[in-house]
């Protein structure tokens, strides 16, 4: 069997929706100034131009939607910098939104699979790591294209301090039960949950995200779980 961390997914369709006049310019225009490379290293330096040795604190997003989660974390915290990844454009175009509007220096964008970032990554620079609401490829036969799979999890541990945290939320409960499975065989996460609310009740500093919202309004109960790298 594939080692699943080597797998680069077939997402399909990259764009939805043809893209207004104003949409299309940020595509042209900002997207080139906050992108992330295409090649060579992923670290603070090269991304946000800090001094060596000096380093801001990295966290990454897998996945991001339209952005609206990404970018509340980074008006939380101006002093980190965060890196989104996401295959869609349309979803790229609502991130771009979030950081032109908001005036957000501390953001940079991968349109693309994350793997291909985190694989470029300094062992042990991310503090803290995003998976919210993956598609959670039902079938058994699909189970190999989540990302949430030993190998990519294995990646993202060598990729985090010690002490930092990977969260994962899904309303899904096929997804929710084999995320659970993962993360129980990985020797390098222990979850952080000590009462049922700690997993069923969004904490504080978890922004909402328009997925999670749309599955609420039609019943979809949501799971919250965040595990901290030993």
């Amino acid at each position: 069997m594939n080692d699943p961390s080597t797998i680069r997914r077939l997402y399909g369709r990259r764009q939805g929706h043809k893209l207004r006049q104003g949409q299309a310019a940020l595509v042209e225009d900002l997207l080139p100034r906050v992108a992330v490379p295409e090649a060579g290293p992923v670290d603070a330096a090269t991304l946000f131009g800090d001094p060596a040795g000096q380093g801001r604190p990295l966290e990454l997003e897998i996945g991001f939607g339209a952005g609206e989660h990404l970018a509340a974390q980074a008006a939380m915290r101006p002093d980190h910098g965060f890196i989104g990844c996401e295959p869609f454009l349309n979803g790229v175009v609502g991130a771009l939104g979030h950081v032109e509007r908001e005036g957000l220096e501390n953001v940079r964008i991968h349109m693309g699979d994350a793997l291909d970032v985190l694989e470029r990554l300094p062992d042990a620079s991310l503090t803290r790591a995003w998976l919210l609401h993956p598609d959670p490829w039902p079938k058994a036969r699909h189970a190999k294209r989540r990302f949430m799979n030993s190998g990519p999890i294995a990646l993202i541990a060598r990729k985090m301090k010690p002490g930092g945290e990977f969260r994962f939320g899904t309303d899904h409960p096929v997804y929710c039960r084999w995320g659970m499975m993962v993360m129980g065989q990985s020797p390098d996460f222990v979850w952080q949950a000590e009462t049922p609310r700690d997993f069923l009740e969004r904490p504080a500093d978890w922004p909402e995200t328009r997925y999670e919202a749309k599955a609420r309004r039609i019943g979809h109960e949501v799971w919250y779980f965040r595990y901290r790298r030993l």
